[in-house]
Parts: C-alpha cells; structure tokens; sequence
C-alpha cells in the first residue's frame, strides 16, 4: 500500500504527469495523440476533454469495482471481477456520450473541429488504461490515490499532446526533409519528446 498522507498523493500526481506519463512512457492512446496535434487551440480541448473523462471514469469505475465486482464487495458477495472490461468500457462509454452532447451544446467549433475523434475517445486506451492501471495489484490505490492518479495521467496527456501541437505549428515554418514530412517527423518527435520525459526518472515514482 502506497502513502496516502498529502505528500504521498502529490508524488503520486506527479509521477502521473512526468516520470510514469501514460503517453510518453507507456505510449498509450497515441492514435488522437497524432492526429489531432495539429492545431493548438484543438489539442487544448482534446486533452482537457481526455483528463476529464479520464478522472471521472476512474472514480466511478473505483466505486464500482470495489463496491460491486469484487468478491465479497459491500454490494454484491459473488466474485464479478470477469465483467471488469465490459464494465469498464460501458462507463467510459456512457461518459464520453455526455462529454460529446455538453461540448456540442457550449462549444460548437471545438465540437465540429474534434470530429470523429471525439466520440473516439471511447476507445481511447490511454483511458482505459488508467482505469485498468487503478486497480493493479501492485499499486493498490485507495479512492484519493487513485483521484490522483487519474487526474495526473489525464494532465500528462494534456501536456504532451499540447507540447506536440506547439512544435508542429513551429515545424511549418521549417526545412523538414521530404522523407520526414507528416507522420514520420510527427513520430521522431515523439521519440525524443519520450526521451525527455525519461529525465524525471527518479524524481518521483509510483
């Protein structure tokens, strides 16, 4: 069990952010990653849209995980841990589909510009991995760890994908060779952006 005093969870947070970055380290939700860094003002709603859905999901499948699936669980004493994907995925589900109506509703230009990759964000496994990573046995998080959790690897998305958006805008303007043009300039990018990440380690783990 990890410390769960406020430094404890501030490390956790950060860790989240920097060392244990859920795109940088574990490459995970790269699809929207790539294809929506092309503008700033895009990436910023993608990622604060991903670290919403992200820290919400996480506390309501937290409850529902530990409430429900889990054997001898306050609600329910039968072993449904075999459901977890399929639970996990409805929540995330259910979720983005609000996510998508309220930016529809107070956002339109965001919503018309996010396109498909909004709803997209269903699938998004940085997501689910979060809320899988949760609940690992080896890290063993307690609702605010994982609050913590949660919000710092929603955060480290945001920072990534917006870091991305800022380097492409400034690529425009540069002698990007033919070969390395698009992804592959996008994709070598993001290999030295992982490698600057990798210059926390040690600072903060989880």
């Amino acid at each position: 069990m990890m410390d769960s005093s406020v430094g404890g969870v501030a490390v956790i947070l950060l860790a989240a952010i920097l060392t244990n970055n859920i795109l940088l380290s574990k490459f995970l939700g790269m699809c929207s990653f790539i294809a929506i860094s092309r503008d700033l003002r895009t990436a910023w709603g993608m990622g604060v849209a991903v670290t919403l859905v992200t820290f919400t999901t996480a506390l309501l499948n937290y409850g529902i995980y530990y409430g429900v699936l889990v054997k001898d669980a306050p609600l329910c004493g039968a072993d449904l841990t075999y459901l977890t994907f399929l639970v996990l995925i409805m929540v995330i589900a259910g979720f983005v589909q609000l996510v998508e109506m309220v930016i529809e509703r107070f956002s339109p230009v965001l919503y018309y510009k996010l396109g498909i990759f909004l709803p997209l964000i269903t699938v998004n496994c940085a997501i689910l991995g979060v809320n899988l990573l949760m609940i690992d046995s080896d890290r063993q998080f307690n609702l605010v760890q994982t609050a913590a959790y949660a919000l710092g690897s929603g955060m480290g998305w945001l920072l990534a994908i917006c870091l991305m958006a800022g380097l492409r805008k400034r690529l425009e303007y540069a002698d990007v060779p033919k070969p390395l043009q698009g992804l592959g300039i996008t994709l070598l990018i993001t290999g030295l952006m992982a490698m600057a990440f990798m210059g926390f380690a040690g600072m903060v783990d989880i």
